[in-house]
């Protein structure tokens, strides 16, 4: 085997030039997608709010989802699942309609008032878009994994302007505490080229003032560490409800169309009924408020149930923004009992709910350090890496795998969505069966 005489800098040129062209294109495709989302978004919305009784449409916008995905998108319904599970063991090449399927459902989703996000739209389709190049460049298996993860960064980065966060959630998602360093470079180009092409679409994100951030204090830190372990168990009860929603329906509804059918029904009524109109959608308006004043302290439990609704029913959208609703309003009510300002347990909360349903707390205080400044990331970094350990082997996305586990023993490469039933054969396992207790002992 013959070895290079040139310096290992000198070899490393044209690797590194050849993902820089990866990575833009990929970006370029995935920031384009991501604004155009976003102005469909914005319009869904306005047009919602302008004509609230297409509330009552929802069913049939349920319906009408869950029977164009049982048509033609059943290869693609595990969304960003189907992402994580390609890049952990690469099988075939991610269908294209990955893209407009998830950005067309979404934005019907959002229209008639479900309560879902939008990170999940972007990820699919930074990730069904970036995969398309790898016919095209006959990319090996082990390119295509990093080509995934760059699709992944691009599309989250461009959907929050957060280009350092969404590089690290493509790094940091796959697995809990295991990263992979080999996609560093493209990851980071492709969020921040991802980035600056949906500024030049003209999209406007929205702007948290958090406002004077108080000392580092040993009674602040003790703060967001117990806010910590509340954000981490909201995020598992969170996560754990929709799984457990989506199971239930799946279970006792065979035909698919029909869930979200009758979701939405009950949605429609109980945002109707009750005036629930801040629990519809994004919410982004109410995340704002939370930032500047007191919210009604159910407003947390209020939108996880909207939002569990919604999703485990099968309304297509993502989870973090309605967490960042959930944890903004959450940061909120717990202000005055830890005697911290609002606007910084709404940040804290923000980002450390999603840190612990997602298992992500490095993205998550990075993100804190981006929209709210850098007085806050010492605060930020003690709430994320709590909710992380507190929040257990749970997380919204069933196929992150566990790299090192948190504390009990799960083994190493098994899918969150598997240790429950893991948990549960150690428990019967450690009770012994009938057979194994010995007979009692006759007196002599």
């Amino acid at each position: 085997m013959k070895h290079s005489k040139l310096p290992e800098q000198i070899t490393l040129l044209p690797q590194a030039g050849r993902w820089l062209i990866l990575a833009a294109l990929v970006a370029m495709l995935a920031g384009t997608a991501s604004a155009w989302f976003l102005m469909a978004l914005e319009w869904a919305t306005q047009t919602r709010e302008a004509h609230r009784w297409l509330i009552w449409l929802l069913p049939l916008a349920g319906f009408a989802v869950g029977w164009i995905y049982l048509k033609v998108g059943q290869s693609v319904e595990a969304g960003n699942n189907l992402l994580i599970d390609e890049i952990h063991d690469p099988k075939k090449i991610i269908p294209l309609r990955m893209a407009p399927l998830i950005l067309g459902a979404t934005v019907i989703s959002h229209l008639f008032g479900a309560s879902v996000g939008r990170e999940g739209t972007a990820v699919q389709m930074g990730g069904a878009l970036a995969d398309q190049l790898t016919h095209a460049f006959r990319l090996r298996a082990e390119d295509r994994r990093i080509l995934l993860m760059a699709g992944i960064s691009a599309g989250f980065a461009s959907v929050f302007g957060t280009p350092l966060a969404g590089a690290v959630f493509g790094l940091e998602v796959l697995a809990l505490g295991r990263m992979r360093y080999d996609a560093l470079w493209p990851c980071f180009v492709a969020a921040i080229i991802a980035d600056q092409v949906g500024l030049l679409w003209g999209v406007h994100h929205t702007h948290y003032a958090v406002g004077v951030i108080p000392a580092i204090s040993a009674w602040g830190l003790g703060a967001a560490a117990l806010a910590g372990i509340i954000f981490g168990l909201v995020g598992m009860a969170f996560a754990t409800s929709t799984h457990e929603l989506s199971a239930f329906m799946k279970n006792h509804i065979a035909y698919a169309p029909l869930r979200p059918l009758l979701g939405g029904c009950v949605l429609a009524v109980a945002i109707w009924g009750l005036g629930a109109w801040r629990y519809a959608g994004l919410g982004v308006p109410v995340i704002v408020e939370a930032f500047q004043q007191r919210v009604p302290p159910w407003d947390f439990a209020a939108k996880m149930v909207f939002t569990v609704g919604s999703l485990g029913s099968g309304f297509k959208g993502g989870e973090v923004t309605p967490l960042f609703y959930i944890g903004a309003t959450l940061g909120n009510a717990l202000a005055p009992l830890l005697h911290q300002p609002f606007a910084l347990l709404a940040a804290l909360g923000f980002v450390a709910v999603f840190a612990g349903a997602a298992n992500t707390p490095l993205a998550c205080t990075i993100m804190a350090v981006e929209l709210f400044g850098a007085p806050v990331g010492v605060f930020a970094a003690v709430a994320c890496v709590v909710s992380y350990l507190f929040s257990g082997h749970t997380g919204i996305y069933k196929s992150q795998r566990v790299g090192h586990a948190k504390h009990r023993h799960v083994p190493e490469g098994m899918k969150l969505g598997e240790v429950a039933e893991f948990r549960r054969q150690q428990r019967l396992a450690q009770v012994p069966s009938q057979a194994d207790v010995p007979p009692p002992q006759q007196d002599q």
